[in-house]
């Protein structure tokens, strides 16, 4: 593999191309819908972010070994698609149950490149973050926009408020 020069472009993964194409070769005559709002959610934090209550969300499908939740029968505990995992669960515990990531262009060995709790702890003890939320959210892949928004984030928030969280950081993968 040739080394990149520091100004020479970086090779990324086209996954909006690639969705694209893929919904094709499945003979979908309507090409894939991305979402697409015109305002965004965001607000300004209310306080510094040393003194926030950060919540991590990902839809990693992440899991923690050897928790029945998660066993491959279990009928889990989640709300619509949104579950919680303790914020104190060891990294080295977790890992993704998740089928739907491109296998060609990343692996999901590392739990922290697609849910950093890791790094957050970090933060947390170097005084970047406040805390971090009791738990994670985890939001199982719907693939659809309407659940999403009419099920998904509202339970996602309500989650949200209820631990008193000051800043969601979402990992898609």
């Amino acid at each position: 593999m040739s080394e990149l020069l520091p100004d020479a472009p970086r090779p990324y993964v086209r996954y909006i191309d690639k969705t694209r194409a893929y919904y094709a070769s499945q003979g979908y005559a309507k090409p894939y819908n991305w979402a697409h709002n015109e305002e965004a959610p965001f607000t300004p934090l209310a306080k510094p972010l040393a003194a926030s209550t950060l919540a991590l969300i990902s839809t990693s499908e992440i899991a923690i070994q050897g928790d029945a939740r998660f066993a491959e029968d279990a009928d889990t505990k989640a709300v619509g698609n949104v579950y919680a995992i303790p914020s104190d669960t060891p990294s080295d515990r977790l890992y993704s149950r998740t089928q739907s990531y491109d296998r060609y262009a990343t692996s999901l060995d590392d739990p922290n490149a697609y849910f950093p709790i890791d790094r957050l702890h970090e933060a947390q003890a170097r005084g970047r973050i406040g805390r971090i939320a009791p738990h994670c959210l985890g939001v199982y892949n719907a693939y659809s926009q309407r659940k999403t928004t009419e099920r998904d984030a509202p339970e996602v928030l309500g989650q949200c408020r209820a631990m008193a969280v000051d800043v969601a950081l979402l990992v898609p993968v």
